[in-house]
C-alpha cells in the first residue's frame, strides 16, 4: 500500500502543475496604454500651448504690467479669486461625477489657458486626453465633458438674457454703438441655440438629471464669484467709485461677453464703463492693466505647466 502511494505521489510530481484561473478584471478599470495616442495628442496641445505662451509673453512688456498693478494683497487674492473660480468650480463637478484627484484641478487649469491662449474649446480636448488616460476613474469621460462644457454656455446664456431684459431700458434709451438690428441678431442667436440645446436634450445629454442641475447650479454660483471678485478687484484699484458701481459694471461685462455677432464688444464696454462711472483715463488704464495681468498670469502659467510637462516625458 505504501509503495501504490508513493508511485501515485511520482507520477503526480511528474505531471505539470495545472494553471491558476486568470483574475477577473474590470472593463473600466483597464489601463490605457501610457504612449497612445490620447498620450500623443495631449503632449501636442501641451506644446502648442507653450509655443503660444512663448509667442505672447514677446508681447507684453512685463515691467510696465507690474508698475500698473496695486500692491494691495486684497487685490490679489481677488485677482486670484476672479483667475481660479473657472477651474474650481469645474472641480468641483468632476469631483462629484468621477471623484477625480486634487491633480485634477492642475488638467482643468490646463484646459482652461488652453482655451484662453489657442483656440476656444481646445482645452476640452486636452482635458479628455487626460481623462482618457485615467480609465480608473471613469471608461467614458467624452459625455461627461460634453455634457459640463453645454452646460456651461446654457447657464451663460440665462444669465444673458435674464440681464438683458433688466438693461434694455438702459440700452435702448442711450447711444453705446450697439446697432438695433445686431442686438436682435445676438439674441436671437442665443435664444435659438439655447432652445434647441433644451428641445434636443434627451438626445444630447448623457448625464442623470440629478447630475445635470447641481452642474448648472454650479456654473452659476461661478459666475456669479467671478463677477463679484472682479468688481472687488476693480474697486480696490479706484476706490473713489462705489463697490455697488462695479458690481452693475461687472454684470455688464458679463453681458456684453455672452452677446454673439458684436465685432466691437472692447467699445461697446468702454463707453458703458465710462457713462456710467466716469473716470475717462483711468478707466482705459484699469481695464488695460487687468486685461495684461490676466494674459501675464495664462503665459507664466502655460509656461511653467509645460515645462513639468517636459519634466515628466524626460522620465
Amino acid at each position: 500500500m505504501l509503495s501504490a502511494n508513493a508511485s501515485v505521489g511520482a507520477a503526480s510530481a511528474d505531471q505539470p502543475p495545472t494553471p491558476a484561473a486568470p483574475a477577473i478584471v474590470e472593463p473600466s478599470a483597464l489601463a490605457v496604454p501610457k504612449r497612445d495616442w490620447t498620450w500623443w495628442l495631449g503632449a501636442a496641445i501641451s506644446v502648442a500651448v507653450l509655443i503660444a505662451a512663448l509667442y505672447q509673453l514677446r508681447l507684453v512688456n512685463i515691467a510696465e504690467v507690474a508698475a500698473m498693478v496695486p500692491a494691495s494683497p486684497l487685490f490679489w487674492l481677488a485677482f486670484a479669486g476672479a483667475y481660479f473660480i473657472g477651474p474650481a468650480g469645474d472641480w468641483l463637478i468632476f469631483r462629484r461625477l468621477w471623484t477625480i484627484p486634487a491633480s485634477g484641478f492642475v488638467a482643468l487649469l490646463r484646459k482652461m489657458i488652453g482655451n484662453e491662449l489657442l483656440l476656444g474649446y481646445i482645452g476640452e480636448v486636452y482635458f479628455y486626453t487626460w481623462a482618457r488616460r485615467r480609465t480608473q476613474m471613469t471608461s467614458a469621460p467624452f459625455g461627461a465633458i460634453k455634457d459640463v462644457a453645454i452646460l456651461s454656455a446654457l447657464t451663460g446664456n440665462a444669465i444673458t438674457l435674464a440681464m438683458l431684459a433688466l438693461a434694455f431700458p438702459l440700452i435702448g434709451s442711450l447711444e453705446f454703438g450697439i446697432e438695433p438690428s445686431t442686438l436682435i441678431a445676438s439674441v436671437a442667436v442665443v435664444l435659438g441655440t439655447s432652445s434647441a440645446l433644451l428641445f434636443f436634450g434627451k438626445r444630447i445629454f448623457s448625464l442623470p438629471r440629478h447630475e445635470l442641475f447641481r452642474a448648472s447650479g454650479i456654473h452659476l454660483v461661478r459666475i456669479l464669484l467671478y463677477a463679484g471678485f472682479s468688481a472687488l478687484a476693480w474697486h480696490l484699484v479706484l476706490p473713489q467709485v462705489a463697490l455697488s458701481w462695479w458690481l452693475l459694471l461687472s454684470a455688464s461685462r458679463q453681458l456684453l461677453s455672452r452677446l454673439p455677432l458684436m465685432p466691437n464688444k472692447d467699445i461697446v464696454f468702454a463707453g458703458l464703463a465710462v457713462f456710467m462711472i466716469g473716470h475717462d483715463a483711468e478707466i482705459g488704464e484699469l481695464m488695460t492693466m487687468m486685461a495684461s495681468l490676466t494674459l501675464v498670469t495664462h503665459i507664466g502659467l502655460g509656461l511653467l505647466l509645460s515645462a513639468g510637462d517636459a519634466v515628466r516625458i524626460k522620465r
